[in-house]
């Protein structure tokens, strides 16, 4: 069976809205897309092209494919030829045109399809699609959560966990990465169980 990645930029404070450029997603009045620029740097992009490693298919939320469909068709490099030769899978509530190369457009059982997916595919990568990934998150549907943690506050705009999730457990994979402009990188995998509790008074005491 496939995994599930699901590939986010967040503030420290949650948000995720339009890291990639001013015209990406001004909803809600959002004013600080772009966000992520300032702060991206060598260390982020090698770690970002490493993580693609294996990809083979992308599965996008509908605004998140519009804004790919936009731009990487007309672009050179690793990663828009990746993008452009990977088949690619839109969740929509809606009945898009998708002309963007090997597009397919999931059907109204999204959750049901996105399991069908991990039988055609080894690495299936979510990149943003905060919307979408809120399903994903509320059915535990993912095996590896990416986040890259950049340092600022925001205070305003679509969060990461913006619906709240179902308690989950997480194991970091590998060792946290920290870039020289303070972005952290944290990779986990989903883990069994849910959340234990337990009384802190008694480590104390055993300390």
């Amino acid at each position: 069976m496939g995994l599930i990645h699901i590939d986010l930029f967040t503030t420290l404070d949650g948000v995720a809205q339009a890291p990639g450029g001013p015209e990406e997603d001004a909803e809600g009045g959002f004013a600080f897309g772009g966000w992520q620029a300032p702060l991206f740097d060598e260390a982020v992009g090698e770690q970002v092209d490493a993580g693609m490693a294996g990809m083979d298919a992308l599965l996008l939320g509908r605004r998140t494919y519009d804004i790919f469909a936009a731009y990487w068709p007309h672009e050179d490099g690793d990663i828009a030829r990746l993008f452009n030769r990977l088949p690619k899978y839109v969740a929509s509530r809606q009945a898009p045109t998708l002309e963007w190369a090997d597009s397919t457009l999931l059907g109204p059982d999204v959750v049901a399809a996105v399991r069908e997916l991990r039988e055609r595919h080894a690495n299936i990568h979510v990149i943003g699609s905060l919307d979408f990934v809120q399903t994903l998150f509320a059915e535990r549907l993912f095996d590896r959560l990416t986040l890259w943690v950049y340092p600022i506050l925001l205070g305003t705009g679509k969060k990461v966990f913006a619906d709240g999730v179902v308690p989950t457990n997480l194991r970091l994979i590998e060792p946290v990465v920290a870039s020289p402009k303070g972005a952290v990188l944290q990779r986990y995998a989903l883990a069994d169980g849910t959340p234990g509790v337990g009384d802190m008074t008694a480590v104390d005491q055993e300390g």
